[in-house]
């Protein structure tokens, strides 16, 4: 068995019942061809950096799964198959992780994610000294 972690995206227009009906499918999916799912998060309504499928948004999803390669490749095909799923990546994982993802604890802190690590857009000092520079080499 190999551990794998695995983020889908759903569409906007689906409620949160719906998204946890697709989790749940999945899981059955993976317990029925003897794996475990560890844990999942629901990330919530995010907005796409660009669109997908003329979605601007979607639902964000996290499994952390503990399964053989058979039971991954029913999961990706049933989830390829729903129209529901905008996209899906799954990646291996050498352990499983413990606690929260880092959105989840981002969340839980209050930070606000959409700023990344551009900072501040205020504080813009940093460009004028560039400039005094060029000119005192020149």
């Amino acid at each position: 068995m190999a551990f794998y972690e695995c983020v889908y995206m759903a569409r906007p227009d689906v409620s949160t019942t719906q998204v946890e009906a697709i989790t749940e499918q999945i899981t059955n999916i993976i317990t029925e061809r003897g794996g475990s799912v560890h844990s999942t998060e629901y990330w919530g309504l995010k907005s796409l950096a660009y669109r997908v499928k003329k979605n601007r948004k979607a639902h964000y999803v996290l499994m952390n799964i503990d399964c053989n390669n058979d039971a991954k490749a029913e999961m990706e095909r049933t989830m390829s198959l729903n129209e529901d799923v905008l996209r899906m990546l799954t990646l291996r994982l050498e352990e499983m992780p413990d606690g929260q993802s880092i959105q989840m604890r981002a969340k839980a802190r209050g930070d606000r994610p959409d700023r990344g690590d551009r900072g501040d857009r205020g504080d813009r000092g940093d460009r004028g000294e560039r400039r005094e520079r060029r000119s005192e080499d020149a």
